[in-house]
């Protein structure tokens, strides 16, 4: 079945969430990846008019973070030829409290086409599927800032919010900002994921400095390094970041999900049991 919604970043943590939510409404979106046909490749803009052919709305998620170097001029190029292409509208992932990613954001917003900015908190799929997930199944969680409130967000929160204003006209022009319903700590977070996953974790509080060496000494790629620091460093401890809001339960009519509950859900897949690690 033919579709008029692009979803880039289609296999990604929210993008495949955002897919499950439009397949569930009978809707078949495209998805932006470099691995679907068409294709479409950040890197490679050659990508970019086949898989925009014929595309009324988006959801755009730009990886690995809009506030990387780059992704500006990323951004900027994609919204001039997604309004040459005549889309409609956009929606774009943005974080919260990132200025970088604020100047992606007015791209869109005087672009010309309809638009929704969907601000994000950190995703609470970092622990299971993204660069906490080692060290918990390691058992050594060594954090920097462990006692900073983040609202931590579910992405299936984050997923069926997009899905609903992609679809819905009357949260054009809006900027909606998408955290879970509480203020938790890295420290709160290790502990709960000890207790449901019947795990003993031990938490160690390093200063940001070790942590980033840390991470190059694991060989971790030199721009998601460099975007975890500037995470941890400008962006975690914005006091705009240390706010629960409600939009959440504005467009879905129901309270965000709790890390607590997420973690339960997860601790049931498996993911975070000590099985895990001696297969690695």
């Amino acid at each position: 079945m033919n579709t008029n919604i692009l979803v880039i970043g289609g296999t990604g943590k929210t993008g495949r969430r955002v897919v499950e939510q439009l397949q569930n409404k009978g809707i078949n979106p495209r998805i932006g990846s470099r691995n679907a046909s068409p294709s479409f490749d950040w890197g490679n803009k050659d990508t970019w008019v086949n898989a925009l052919h014929g595309i009324e709305s988006m959801y755009v998620t730009y990886y690995p973070d809009l506030a990387v170097p780059g992704a500006k001029e990323a951004i900027q190029s994609l919204t001039y030829l997604a309004k040459e292409l005549g889309v409609k509208k956009m929606v774009l992932l943005s974080g919260k409290g990132e200025t970088e990613a604020e100047a992606c954001e007015k791209i869109v917003m005087g672009s010309g086409i309809k638009y929704t900015i969907v601000r994000a908190s950190w995703f609470n799929q970092n622990w299971s599927e993204s660069f906490f997930l080692e060290p918990v199944l390691s058992g050594e969680v060594a954090l920097p800032m462990s006692d900073v409130l983040i609202p931590f967000v579910d992405a299936n929160d984050i997923a069926e919010v997009v899905a609903t204003v992609l679809l819905d006209d009357a949260y054009n022009g809006q900027i909606i900002e998408v955290t879970g319903p509480e203020l938790i700590t890295f420290k709160d977070i290790v502990n709960t994921i000890a207790k449901v996953s019947n795990r003993d974790l031990n938490f160690y509080d390093i200063t940001l400095e070790q942590y980033v060496e840390g991470m190059k000494q694991m060989q971790i790629p030199n721009d998601v390094v460099w975007l975890i620091e500037y995470l941890f460093s400008h962006v975690l401890t914005n006091p705009k970041n240390q706010l629960v809001v409600h939009d959440v339960e504005r467009v879905l009519g129901r309270p965000a999900k709790k890390f607590s509950i997420y973690a339960e859900e997860t601790a049931k897949t498996g993911v975070w049991s000590q099985v895990e690690v001696s297969q690695h």
